[in-house]
């Protein structure tokens, strides 16, 4: 899943790709690397991130999404359009333009109509463990957990039951962890070092490292460093991450980062006995 932030304030490549041709030559770039999913996103999540309104969301998405769907509508073989939101009306709209998955990282809590909008249209969705908000997930103090593995769990357990039940087929429904929302670096690491015990939910399990703050943390501290490495030097830890997260289950690597990172999953798979099942350029 490759990533194309049409934000002004995203944590790694906030104001990159605001422009609508240059997202979309970003999500073509991202497909021709390996991604097979292109996810969409016009409000940042990041901690501490401010809220969005629903037409400027859309006005930096549609054009995106849109563009991506009439560039690829004759490619064979080509990637899923996924809208990254929590606004029924964002994701409504971006549906009927061309995405096919709504990712959302609230889980379906932040908006009643959500669900209704993904059966309605038999998409796909991603429903996302957050503890919080983004304005308030990492304020200090932290957040707290009993088990992180065992609340994680129970939590998209509940979600999905909740989908299901309002007509969304299970079959077509995804589910992440949130690694880094709502989460210390420790809970982090416990999650990706038990990821496999969320496997037994059923759906395909996301999983979302990519340059994150604690990689960035880890990397600096190993070196000697107080501060952590900056976005675009936390490749290394973005690899390691998902290559644990192969072995233990994982199916959806969502990344900034698309050839490399598919790369590194191809050599982990082909030694772990060929899980990995990425789009092959030449079919």
């Amino acid at each position: 899943m490759g990533i194309v932030n049409v934000t002004p304030d995203s944590f790694s490549d906030g104001g990159l790709f605001l422009d609508a041709n240059v997202a979309i030559a970003h999500g073509l770039e991202l497909f021709e690397q390996g991604a097979q999913i292109l996810d969409i996103g016009g409000e940042s999540t990041r901690p501490g991130a401010q809220p969005v309104g629903e037409r400027e969301e859309l006005r930096r998405v549609l054009p995106v999404i849109e563009g991506l769907a009439s560039a690829l509508a004759t490619v064979d073989d080509r990637p899923r359009i996924s809208i990254d939101t929590s606004k029924a009306a964002v994701a409504r709209a971006a549906l009927a333009a061309g995405a096919e998955l709504v990712n959302d990282v609230s889980a379906l809590r932040g908006d009643p109509e959500m669900a209704s909008v993904v059966a309605d249209a038999d998409a796909e969705c991603c429903l996302m463990h957050m503890l919080g908000e983004p304005r308030t997930m990492q304020r200090e103090g932290g957040p707290r957990y009993g088990d992180v593995v065992d609340d994680v769990k129970s939590f998209l357990a509940q979600r999905l039951e909740l989908a299901v039940d309002a007509g969304i087929d299970a079959r077509r429904i995804l589910l992440d962890p949130g690694i880094g929302f709502g989460k210390t670096p420790a809970h982090n690491l416990t999650l990706l070092r038990r990821l496999d015990e969320l496997t037994t939910l059923g759906p395909p399990l996301v999983i979302g490292t990519s340059r994150k703050t604690f990689l960035g943390r880890i990397a600096a501290g190993a070196g000697g460093a107080r501060e952590p490495l900056a976005a675009d030097a936390r490749l290394p830890g973005t690899i390691a991450t998902n290559v644990m997260a192969l072995e233990r289950g994982a199916s959806v690597f969502r990344v900034h980062d698309v050839a490399p990172v598919a790369a590194a999953l191809a050599v982990a798979a082909a030694t772990l006995g060929g899980k990995w099942t990425a789009r092959s350029k030449t079919s």
